[in-house]
């Protein structure tokens, strides 16, 4: 789970990168930030469309999470 604190270093670390530069370690920190954000955000993604429901022309409704399986990150 992402919080509010790691979105903040995210962004320190990025305008950080952009003026000085930033040592290895920062660089890593970055990275490993920057996937957990967007594993969260696919994860997020995820979950509202396997909620979706779809009706057909014919009045038949039909899940999507259900049709193509919940698949997890």
């Amino acid at each position: 789970m992402i919080t509010e604190k790691d979105i903040a270093r995210i962004n320190e670390l990025y305008h950080k990168q952009k003026g000085e530069g930033l040592t290895d370690a920062e660089k890593a920190e970055q990275a490993k930030l920057r996937r957990a954000y967007i594993d969260a955000i696919k994860g997020n993604i995820r979950t509202q469309l396997n909620n979706i429901d779809i009706v057909d022309e014919d009045g038949k409704v039909e899940n999507l999470g259900e049709k193509y399986g919940s698949k997890s990150n």
